[in-house]
């Protein structure tokens, strides 16, 4: 008997298969993969609950060369894929920010001598930018920055079409935030992050925030119209690079934001005075904050184009050689950072170094210990990425000869607990460098 189901029903079952099996499904027929690669399949799925958290590690070299290629692990099935990616292959030191379903490569470095090499000895810093969509296995090109970066610390964030973008950058990306005689900031930004963090909590009562708009005169905001969004409540998606290395290996304080509705990079404002050398960044709510290697915190406001310096009370106590990293889960503001743990006490007991979770309050900017990580912070490079109310947590470290691997979850809805997902089964083929270069994006697929 021939059984043909309607379209409606087959794409009902479909939509519903986990990634692997959605994958083999393609494979079947021109009409099966014609039928689940339509914007309105991938919507269906994006909104459904049928998707599983991915997590996509990047930056792998082997024999010294780096090899281009992905490792993905489905972490509902404890499964790892590999994926073949040409346009990374050469290329090191690069930044991932994901969003939706695609993840944005940005920027890194190639050597000039030994092509496919990690020689920083002469080597070419790229402003390049591509972005992989792994439910399609698809790779596209966006505009290049306007400044070639190294590990830049990214922040995306998606936002409506008629999201106001603040104009007039270019202008004034030079000008930093004044500042008192006592070194504090001058009047005239006196804790602005507080008024802003009081507008938010307004916005939830639906209180006017016209006065808080006009007040920032200085500043143009237009609400850009092209083809990418032109259907109203379309999503747009806000990419940020600030910081990272330069052409030269010099430190960059400047930073640039991308459009997917205008498709196109601006300039925003150079990072605070005296903020010092960006280590780490987030996008949570509104704001993308970054912290610097001299424990300085700054918030960038997305929407009205301004950093904000922020005095937190007090910061959270580390080990300076390894540089805390933020994370943003359920629209909290999370930071994992490594100290010093006094020996319990006990006479003679040994102090040992542990990675603290920290929480900020965002309205009285205070930070809070939320857990400790269960394993001994061995890998100075390790990454901290989240997903909804998940943070994920991958160490790379050699030792007595070999490179090991550590995949960690914790769930800050269940009283922030550390599990093991993955251990070991990555590293045993890659190269110590690969813990310097690896870096990660997560994704619910």
């Amino acid at each position: 008997m021939h059984i043909f189901l309607p379209d409606d029903v087959l794409e009902m079952c479909l939509v519903r298969l986990p990634l692997t099996s959605l994958m083999n499904a393609r494979l079947v027929c021109k009409k099966w993969r014609a039928l689940t690669t339509t914007p309105r399949f991938l919507q269906m799925r994006r909104e459904g609950s049928y998707q599983n958290p991915w997590l996509f590690m990047f930056g792998a070299v082997k024999d010294g060369f780096c090899s281009g290629e992905i490792h993905a692990l489905d972490v509902s099935m404890n499964q790892w894929h590999r994926i073949d990616a040409e346009f990374l292959r050469g290329r090191f030191l690069f930044s991932v920010a994901s969003i939706q379903d695609d993840i944005f490569i940005v920027g890194g470095c190639s050597s000039l001598t030994n092509f496919g090499r990690v020689d920083r000895s002469s080597f070419k810093t790229h402003k390049g930018v591509v972005v992989f969509s792994p439910v399609t296995k698809s790779w596209r090109k966006i505009p290049s920055m306007k400044y070639a970066r190294s590990a830049p610390i990214l922040g995306v964030s998606e936002v409506s079409s008629d999201f106001p973008t603040c104009q007039g950058h270019q202008s004034r990306q030079d000008r930093r935030l004044p500042r008192s005689r006592i070194g504090g900031v001058s009047d005239v930004y006196e804790d602005p992050h507080k008024l802003s963090m009081r507008r938010h909590c307004r916005s939830a009562f639906n209180e006017s925030e016209t006065s808080s708009v006009t007040s920032r005169k200085a500043y143009k905001f237009l609400r850009q119209k092209s083809d990418h969004s032109s259907s109203k409540g379309s999503k747009r998606v806000l990419l940020i690079a600030v910081g990272g290395l330069g052409s030269w290996d010099e430190p960059l304080d400047s930073g640039e934001i991308y459009d997917s509705a205008s498709n196109k990079w601006t300039d925003i404002q150079r990072l605070p005075f005296d903020f010092g050398i960006a280590c780490s960044g987030i996008v949570c709510g509104r704001m993308f904050y970054v912290y610097s290697e001299t424990d300085k915190l700054a918030a960038y406001d997305i929407e009205r184009g301004y950093w904000i310096s922020i005095q937190t009370s007090p910061f959270p106590p580390r080990v300076h050689e390894y540089y805390p990293k933020l994370v943003s889960s359920d629209g909290r503001l999370f930071m994992l950072s490594v100290s010093w743990c006094e020996g319990d006490g006990q006479i003679g007991r040994r102090n040992k170094a542990v990675r603290k979770l920290w929480e900020l309050d965002l309205m009285y900017l205070t930070w809070t210990e939320v857990s400790v990580h269960p394993d001994a912070p061995m890998d100075w490079n390790a990454v901290f990425v989240a997903d909804k109310n998940l943070i994920f947590g991958i160490e790379m470290f050699k030792i007595f000869g070999q490179v090991l691997d550590f995949f960690t979850v914790c769930d800050v809805s269940n009283m922030a607990r550390w599990h093991h997902i993955s251990r070991n089964h990555v590293t045993h083929e890659l190269d110590a460098s690969s813990c310097l270069t690896k870096t990660v994006a997560v994704l619910h697929l």
